[in-house]
């Protein structure tokens, strides 16, 4: 056990360090870090400007004004929109796990080596986890600098709960991309293939509400978006958690077969 622990975390400073001396995981970050600092103004002057109708309409109406909770709601749905942004980013992220190896002829070195297929995978997930956990710790920073003039001062519950699923949404799109890009040596078609894929789980709930009956919520329990949704409105739900921890799973589990079966061919 103590032995594919010490392999998991070689693999994973390994791949770490990747990210870090990479340039194109530096335009990465700097177009998410771009786009989620634009999205996490507009919101911020959307819900300040809607504020500002309600005092108006208040003070015209008085007692006509419904409750608005303001630091919920922003985020809430800078929640929402960070989750729809990882839908274009983490494809390009996750393409190069495994197929930049087969470009590079060093997968067979690692489908050859003493080292699990499973602790391979664990340890490269975990590394572009890491990585794209420094990418969201800057928008969290400011997050909790507005958060802070709030009065009432949001639940933190609340916070911990849409932030952590927003980690494990991008660890099952990490985890999927990684087996696409363990199946072919081309960045490009792993990226495209991993955002169908994503796509495809993010709205099988409409899917499954065209089909109806048990068969159609089966498939919708399946759904990436309708979980997601839960856990950053603060709805504390198992099963959702179960949900994305499966997908964790499922990934690491057909990468560790994709490259299992490479390692039959060469031998």
């Amino acid at each position: 056990m103590g032995v594919i622990f010490s392999n998991i975390i070689a693999i994973y400073r390994r791949e770490l360090q990747s990210y870090f001396v990479s340039p194109l995981a530096y335009a990465i970050a700097g177009i998410f870090w771009f786009l989620a600092g634009l999205f996490f103004v507009i919101i911020l002057q959307d819900i300040l400007q809607f504020v500002n109708n309600l005092d108006i309409q208040g003070q015209q109406f008085p007692g006509s004004v419904p409750p608005f909770d303001v630091p919920y709601e922003f985020v809430r749905a800078f929640l929402d929109r960070m989750g729809w942004l990882l839908l274009f980013i983490l494809p390009v992220l996750s393409m190069s796990l495994y197929a930049e190896e087969r470009k590079r002829g060093t997968l067979e070195l690692l489908a050859t080596s003493p080292i699990t297929n499973w602790a391979v995978a664990v340890g490269k997930l975990l590394g572009v986890l890491t990585f794209f956990i420094a990418m969201v710790v800057p928008m969290m920073i400011f997050e909790a600098i507005v958060l802070s003039a709030a009065s009432p001062a949001i639940s933190p519950g609340i916070i911990f709960l849409g932030h952590l699923a927003l980690i494990l949404l991008a660890g099952a799109i990490l985890s999927i991309g990684m087996f696409i890009s363990s199946l072919t040596d081309s960045t490009i078609l792993s990226a495209v293939l991993t955002f169908a894929v994503i796509l495809l789980l993010l709205f099988v709930d409409l899917i499954a509400t065209n089909i109806g009956g048990f068969a159609g919520d089966v498939l919708g329990h399946l759904s990436l978006l309708k979980h997601y949704n839960n856990l950053i409105q603060g709805i504390f739900d198992t099963s959702s958690l179960i949900l994305f921890f499966s997908y964790i799973v499922l990934g690491i589990f057909l990468t560790a077969q994709s490259i299992d079966a490479l390692r039959f061919q060469r031998q």
